[in-house]
C-alpha cells in the first residue's frame, strides 16, 4: 500500500535541512544535503508508522 505524506523542510541557522511530517507526531530529522534527509525522512516515515501500528 502506497501512503502520501506531506512533509515541512526548512533550512536552519546551521545549514542543516530539517523535515518534519505534521500528520505523523515525532517524525522529524535533519541531514546537511537534501538527497540524505529524503533519505531519512523516509525511513522515519516508516518507523513512525510501524510504532503506531503497534499502539
Amino acid at each position: 500500500m502506497i501512503k502520501e505524506f506531506n512533509v515541512l523542510i526548512e533550512k536552519d541557522s546551521d545549514g542543516y535541512f530539517v523535515a518534519s511530517v505534521p500528520s505523523l507526531k515525532g517524525c522529524h530529522t535533519q541531514a546537511k544535503s537534501l538527497d540524505e534527509l529524503m533519505q531519512r525522512i523516509q525511513e522515519a516515515i516508516e518507523l513512525c508508522l510501524e510504532f503506531e501500528n503497534f499502539y
